[in-house]
């Protein structure tokens, strides 16, 4: 076994490689606007950003084939060596991005270099849920464990936060010719730093006990994808439903939301980013707080009556900001549904690794988290826009959030609760009923 200090030092090492991953996925999306004019020009604005949109979509089609082939190698191989691999593609997928001339300077060649960049970064993206997940729920006590995974989404959170960051302060700071120049490049730059710095604190990191066990047990079987699908039916559906409320909320309401808030409410883009700023703050503080809490009194309580909440609310915010847009409205609307988001965020990672065994865990994740994204999330920003456009109003986001928020709920209230809190309610009620017999 390894000390308590080491453990908890590779979980610092992971949420730090997990951050930077994310940044770099992410702030494709707080860009499309830019990228759209200056990689995919078409004969009007709204055409063009449809199609920047749809090319951070295709990164999700590559997901699930990334999560499964790295799912599967972090569970034949270890969730060390598939993290490891991970760091490399996504810092060759930012470094296209960072350097690919534009359309106007290369032709075709420009969009087609993204493409592929974007292929590249959701093969990656796609291993990066289950193996970090798996990795820190395994490194976690027994009674740690929904705070433990917690800090997986924690990592997520600072990478947006990073991003608003960035573009705060080149939208702020930059003309804007400046930053169709060479300005919104700055952000992918900063981002290449996951090559040395990721790679080396993962090579850092000690392999899981919960692994080392299973890996030296003798006569296993070979891992099958259709076999871990088929045993573990109930739970692929169960994170499925889990993934596609929590990945529509995270791409609708924190990475589109400045582009929203700019192209359909008319607000400054830079005062944007600041609302977002300080509403995944909140978000990040209280995702920790809502894991620990899922420890005390069960993953399915707190995942339930956060969704509840977010499913009522949701559709009122946008209706309320819509009517009499400003920055203040949009702040209230980001605090109040990030304070929601993250009290559902906190057990999720945990909850979701906990519907799988340990030796198919990250490979039975990977399908579930990925098939979600893909089919839901990668596109949300797409659809939204579309959506907008077609119907006129501007609280059309808040009909796929409100659809995905169902799924959630529903979800949710047929998850397996396997927190040490829910085994122990379920000892009383058979401990009592021994009693009454």
């Amino acid at each position: 076994m390894q000390p308590q200090l080491s453990k908890q030092r590779q979980v610092i090492a992971a949420i730090v490689g997990n951050a930077l991953e994310w940044y770099d996925f992410i702030v494709y999306g707080f860009f499309s606007a830019i990228i759209a004019r200056l990689f995919f020009p078409a004969d009007n604005e709204y055409t063009s950003l449809l199609v920047a949109l749809a090319t951070f979509g295709i990164g999700f089609f590559m997901r699930p084939v990334g999560g499964v082939l790295l799912g599967l190698y972090a569970d034949r191989k270890g969730r060390k060596a598939a993290m490891q691999v991970i760091i490399v593609l996504m810092t060759l997928a930012i470094a296209i991005i960072a350097f690919t001339p534009t359309y106007a300077t290369i032709g075709i060649a420009a969009p087609i270099m993204i493409v592929i960049a974007r292929m590249l970064q959701g093969f990656a993206t796609g291993g990066e849920y289950s193996s970090s997940t798996a990795f820190l729920v395994e490194s976690a006590p027994a009674h740690k464990r929904g705070l433990y995974g917690s800090w997986q989404l924690v990592g997520q959170c600072l990478a947006v936060f990073c991003g608003a960051g960035m573009g705060a302060l080149v939208t702020r700071n930059l003309s804007p010719e400046a930053l169709d120049s060479w300005g919104w490049r700055l952000p992918f730059v900063i981002g290449l730093l996951i090559g040395p710095v990721g790679l080396w604190i993962r090579r850092h990191m000690h392999e899981t006990d919960d692994f080392l066990e299973g890996a030296n047990k003798p006569n296993a079987e070979p891992i099958k994808l259709l076999d871990v699908v088929k045993t573990n039916m109930r739970g692929v559906l169960v994170s499925m439903g889990q993934v596609i409320n929590g990945t529509v909320a995270f791409y609708v309401v924190l990475v589109n939301m400045p582009t929203f808030a700019n192209k359909q409410l008319g607000l400054p883009l830079d005062q944007a980013f600041m609302v977002q700023m300080i509403a995944v703050a909140l978000l990040t503080v209280i995702i920790p707080f809502a894991g620990a809490l899922s420890d005390r009194i069960g993953r399915r309580t707190v995942l339930l009556y956060s969704a509840l909440a977010f499913l009522l609310i949701v559709y009122p915010l946008f209706v309320w900001v819509s009517a009499a847009p400003s920055l203040t409205r949009l702040l209230v609307m980001q605090v109040l549904l990030c304070i929601m988001i993250g009290a559902n965020f906190g057990p999720m990672p945990t909850a979701l690794s906990e519907q799988f065994p340990t030796r198919v865990r990250s490979t039975g994740l990977a399908v579930a988290y990925n098939l979600a994204a893909m089919l839901f999330g990668g596109f949300a920003p797409f659809i939204v826009t579309w959506l907008t456009k077609v119907s006129g109003s501007p609280v059309a986001p808040a009909w796929y959030v409100l659809f995905a928020a169902c799924i959630g709920v529903a979800a949710a209230w047929a998850m397996r609760d396997q927190s040490p809190a829910a085994q122990n309610r379920q000892t009383e009620v058979f401990a009592g009923v021994g009693e009454v017999k």
